[in-house]
């Protein structure tokens, strides 16, 4: 068998039409079929690989630019295209606006069989980089040297670590501790993520196989904590929270609990919340995800009552701290999907549901509990355009009607989006 024939078989001459959803870019192959190929662009034309053949579609990797778009500008760091963080840093910003707002309509369109949309409006990150204040690195072995393994992200084409010395996404106090991190060769560390806060705090995250933390040696300014196999957080040095200001207001963030990672679109997001509840007061809230409290913090001042439902244990323990002054407030810890079946009753009338799902959605008990509690109003704020259309089809097939659609850019030089989406009753559900 002539290896080297076989693999100029696989070789393909492509023009591609359009990025979608994930951060790849259609073409088509002489037999019909759909190819997907990252880091190309609408007009392009390529020499490709086939790196996966399926019956109906096939995945690509550029082997030459033969013809390049007007709007390809270089991209400014060295990993990209090996690193599989960023996805657009070919593209300049202002069109990576545009395709955003064009993916996703084409996502609500194709899966959510939404028509007549409302325009989509898109705000921008004032940072389009630095804007991330934290980033997840893993080990990476440096083989064939005596060096201590180093940190990285995971590549573009496999599950290997990509060893880095700067990722421009984040600031330059995080690069800093990143270049001053040493790992020993028998670490059992399986992730390292620097945080840095409101106050210019920095903070490591270290995850591992073991229960036992690891013995460290620090000499940095620097709090530190391990988070074990269990999920229990122990603190190691320095401070055991980080300190978040939004809007002139702080919250505090336990180590292992999520937060916005670009703070100025965050303000953004709950600036534009507070424009839809405009000036109504003595609200039945419900908060569907409320994390640590970040839209909850604002949201209680118009509440005569405010349930809110989260799963994760350090976010309830956050959640409870940021929200001490209130005494209007419930939360509920478990799934969204365990906790509201068994809540509808006891809520009705709701006037505002506010909910923040991470990428998969909502569950489908969590959906049709949403449905038959049927609020006045729902604001659905998403991360994933292919989910959030699949649960908008649910609701609108079920008596809501989709009025407004805006965008922010969360996270600029990849192909991720927050949408936030506002639904009103037009019928009542009857179950």
């Amino acid at each position: 068998i002539n290896l080297e024939s076989l693999m100029q078989q696989e070789k393909q001459i492509v023009k591609f039409e359009k990025l979608v959803f994930g951060g790849d870019c259609l073409g088509r192959l002489p037999d019909g079929r759909a190819v997907f190929v990252p880091f190309t662009l609408p007009g392009e034309v390529a020499e490709i690989e086939i790196t996966e053949s399926k019956e109906r579609f096939a995945r690509g990797r550029i082997v030459t630019l033969l013809e390049t778009s007007p709007d390809r500008i270089e991209a400014p760091c060295p990993y990209f295209t090996i690193c599989g963080g960023c996805h657009y840093q070919h593209l300049d910003y202002a069109h990576q606006l545009n395709q955003k707002k064009e993916l996703i309509k084409d996502q609500l369109e194709r899966i959510g069989k939404l028509t007549a949309l409302p325009e989509i409006h898109i705000t921008p990150s004032p940072l389009p980089f630095g804007y991330r204040n934290q980033a997840q690195f893993h080990p990476a072995n440096l083989e064939g040297t005596e060096n201590h393994p180093g940190l990285g992200f995971k590549r573009a084409d496999s599950d290997e670590v990509l060893p880095i010395e700067k990722c421009l996404l984040v600031p330059v106090e995080i690069n800093q501790l990143l270049a001053q991190l040493e790992l020993e060769p028998d670490s059992d560390l399986s992730r390292i993520t620097i945080r840095i806060d409101s106050d210019g705090e920095l903070m490591l995250v270290l995850a591992g196989e073991s229960d036992e933390p690891p013995d460290l040696s620090i000499e940095l300014p620097v709090s530190s904590a391990y988070i074990s196999p269990a999920g229990q957080n122990l603190n190691l040095s320095g401070n055991d929270a980080l300190v978040y200001s939004v809007l002139e207001k702080e919250f505090l963030v336990s180590p292992e609990s999520f937060f916005q990672v670009n703070l100025l679109v965050a303000e953004e997001t709950l600036r534009h919340v507070l424009s839809l509840v405009g000036n109504q007061q003595n609200l039945n809230i419900l908060e569907l995800f409320s994390g640590v409290g970040l839209f909850t913090r604002f949201l209680a001042a118009h509440a005569s009552q405010l349930t809110a439902i989260e799963s994760s244990p350090s976010a309830c323990f956050d959640f409870v701290s940021n929200l001490d002054e209130f005494d209007n407030i419930s939360l509920y810890e478990g799934a969204v999907e365990e906790i509201l079946p068994g809540l509808v009753e006891q809520l009705k009338p709701v006037d505002l549901v506010v909910l923040d799902p991470p990428r998969a959605g909502l569950n489908p008990r969590a959906r049709q509990a949403l449905i038959e509690l049927s609020p006045k109003q729902i604001i659905y704020i998403s991360c994933d355009p292919s989910t959030l259309a699949r649960d908008l089809k649910h609701l609108t097939e079920a008596g809501f009607s989709l009025q407004t659609l805006h965008a922010f850019d969360m996270f600029p030089q990849t192909a991720h989006v927050e949408t936030m989406t506002v639904l009103r009753r037009t019928q009542r559900v009857t179950s």
